[in-house]
C-alpha cells in the first residue's frame, strides 16, 4: 500500500533502557506487516525515548492489533508507550537546517532556555539537541530548520552572540549540511592563537624596544594601521638584535591550551593542517616540527653577521597573502574551500577567515569576532573540535590511541 494511503501513528515509548526494546517492537510491527516509516531513539542518563512513525492500514480493525501488541509488549518491558495519529505527510518546512553550537562553563538551565528562547523568536524549528561535552553540560549541537527569510541565519546568530555575552557561553551558527562534517584542513594564526605570545614583542623585549613595538602591533591587530607598514617599522627597531636570541625563543614558544590535543585528534581523522603567520619563519618552521604540522608560512627576517638588520624578505604575507596561501594550499591538496576551516585573532586574518569554509575568530580583537563566521572568547583550541560535531567521547577515544 503506498504511504499516502497509510494511517501515520506516532508511538512514543518511554522508560528504563534495556537490551532487546527496539528489536521486539519493531518485530511487532514486522509480525503485523505494518509499516516503519521513520524511528529515532535518545538516552539520557540510562532513561529510554524511543519514537517509532508507523504506517498502518486506514481500517480500524486493521490499527488496533497492532496498537494494542506494541503496548503489551512495553508493558511487558516495563515501559510506558502512547500513541497519536500524525496527520498528512511529513512537515518539510520551508527553509534550510543548520547547526547552532553552543560552549562554555556557563551552560546550565539558564544558558540553554536563553538560546532556546532566541530560537524561538525566530520561529526555529527544533529537531534535535544532543550534548557533546563528557559528563558535565559544556557543549551541546542544536539541529534545527530555520525559515528562508534573507538574512535570518547572520541575524539569528548576532542576536545568541548578544543573548549569551555575559553568560561565558560561546554560540556558532553553521548551515547543517556534509561538508560541514567533512572538514579537511585546518590554517591557523600563529601569533595569540596557536601560541600565547606575539613573538614580534618578544623580540622587542629582548632588545629593549618592547613599549614602541607594543603600541604598533596593537594598533595594526585592531585595524587601524596598514599591516605591511607597520610590520617594516616594528621589523627596524629589531636592528642590531642577536640571531642566537631569536633561535633562543623559538626552541621555547608557549603553545597554546588544547592545540596539541586539536592536531591530535585533526591528524588522526586525515585533516591537513597549517599555520599562516604575519609573524616570522624561524617561529613557524619550529612549531611545523614540533607539533607535526603539514606547512608552515610567515615572514622571513634578514640577518647579517649574527644579527637581524632590521629587515624583512619580500613577499611579505599580507592579510591578502593570508587568503591566498589558505587557496592555493586547499588546491594542492584537492580540498574544496568548503571544507577549510581558518583561525585566527587579528585584524590581518579577516581576509583568510572569509576565504575559508569556516572562519573560527579565537579570543580575538572585537573587530574581527563581529566579523567572523564564528567566535571563541574562552578555552582552548580543542573546544573547535565540538564544532566539527565532535563528541568528547570520540575525541577521548582518538586521543588514547
Amino acid at each position: 500500500m503506498p504511504d499516502s494511503h497509510l494511517e501515520r501513528v506516532l508511538v512514543t515509548v518511554t522508560g528504563p533502557d534495556t537490551s532487546g526494546i527496539t528489536a521486539a517492537l519493531t518485530g511487532v510491527l514486522a509480525e503485523k506487516g505494518a509499516r516503519l516509516l521513520d524511528i529515532e531513539q535518545v538516552v539520557v542518563q540510562g532513561q529510554l525515548t524511543l519514537c517509532l512513525l508507523v504506517g498502518l492500514g486506514s481500517a480500524r480493525a486493521a490499527s488496533e492489533p497492532v496498537l494494542k501488541d506494541l503496548l503489551f509488549t512495553a508493558k511487558r518491558m516495563g515501559l510506558d508507550l502512547d500513541f497519536a495519529v500524525v496527520p498528512g505527510e511529513r512537515d518539510e518546512r520551508a527553509g534550510q537546517r543548520y547547526a547552532v553550537t553552543a560552549i562554555g562553563d556557563g551552560l546550565d538551565a539558564n544558558g540553554v532556555h536563553v538560546i532556546a528562547d532566541v530560537l524561538a523568536r525566530y520561529h526555529a524549528n527544533i529537531e534535535q539537541i544532543r550534548q557533546l561535552s563528557g559528563e558535565r553540560l559544556g557543549s551541546v549541537e542544536i539541529l534545527l530548520g530555520l525559515p528562508a527569510e534573507v538574512g535570518a541565519a547572520s541575524a539569528l546568530r548576532r542576536d545568541l552572540i548578544r543573548a549569551t555575552a555575559d553568560l561565558d557561553i560561546d554560540v556558532a551558527v553553521q548551515r547543517e549540511r556534509l561538508t560541514r562534517r567533512a572538514k579537511r584542513l585546518v590554517i591557523m594564526d600563529m601569533d595569540s592563537t596557536l601560541i600565547r605570545i606575539e613573538v614580534i614583542d618578544e623580540l622587542a623585549r629582548m632588545h629593549g624596544v618592547v613599549d614602541r613595538v607594543s603600541e604598533i602591533t596593537r594598533r595594526a591587530m585592531a585595524g587601524e594601521l596598514d599591516f605591511e607598514e607597520s610590520l617594516r617599522e616594528r621589523v627596524a627597531l629589531l636592528r642590531g638584535l642577536k640571531v642566537e636570541k631569536v633561535h633562543a625563543l623559538a626552541a621555547d614558544l608557549p603553545v597554546t591550551e588544547g592545540a596539541r590535543e586539536m592536531l591530535t585528534v585533526l591528524r588522526k581523522l586525515g585533516f591537513k593542517t597549517g599555520v599562516i603567520s604575519g609573524g616570522f619563519t624561524f617561529a613557524a618552521y619550529a612549531l611545523k616540527e614540533r607539533l607535526g604540522l603539514d606547512y608552515a608560512y610567515a615572514n622571513e627576517l634578514v640577518e647579517d653577521a649574527g644579527v637581524l638588520t632590521g629587515e624583512v624578505k619580500q613577499p611579505v604575507v599580507s592579510p591578502q597573502r593570508k587568503a591566498d596561501l589558505l587557496d592555493a594550499i586547499a588546491q594542492r591538496e584537492g580540498i574544496a574551500l568548503e571544507q577549510t576551516i581558518a583561525i585566527g585573532d587579528g585584524a590581518n586574518d579577516l581576509a583568510m577567515l572569509e576565504r575559508a569554509g569556516l572562519g573560527i575568530a579565537f579570543h580575538a580583537k572585537p573587530r574581527l569576532r563581529e566579523q567572523a563566521d564564528t567566535a571563541l572568547r574562552a578555552g582552548g583550541l580543542d573546544r573547535i573540535l565540538y564544532l566539527l560535531g565532535l563528541h568528547a567521547h570520540d575525541i577521548a577515544d582518538l586521543l588514547a590511541d
